[in-house]
């Protein structure tokens, strides 16, 4: 299994980033495919996460008005645009693989991750 993740960067607050995950060697219909994200000092947690199959999209409260996840079948990549940004969102954010009972819980598989730096 494959999640190749890109579009980190630095912006500032207020600003907008867009991160993308290629995915690879799983079923992609089958996961709730997304994000999960840790910052320096803190626990990991779950951003974001989408299941293609049905279209259920799940989202981490602190986001949930700023970020939107959406998928690409045909591409097997999920896309995350990040809106209004914090810099409490800074962090490294990992392309992940869940349970899509279990969403944006403990990933059953994820990739290296992007770093998302929000600074003035």
């Amino acid at each position: 299994v494959q999640l190749q993740a890109s579009g980190g960067g630095l912006v500032q607050p207020g600003g907008s980033l867009r991160l993308s995950c290629a995915a690879s060697g799983l079923t992609f219909d089958d996961y709730c495919i997304g994000w999960i994200r840790q910052a320096p000092g803190k626990e990991r947690e779950g951003v974001a996460c989408i299941v293609s199959g049905d279209g259920n999209t799940y989202y981490e409260t602190s986001v949930k008005a700023r970020f939107t996840i959406s998928s690409d079948t045909a591409r097997n990549t999920v896309y995350l645009q990040m809106n209004s940004l914090r810099p409490e969102d800074t962090a490294i954010y990992y392309c992940a693989a869940m349970d899509p009972y279990y969403p944006l819980e403990d990933p059953d598989y994820w990739g290296k991750g992007t770093l998302v730096t929000v600074s003035s």
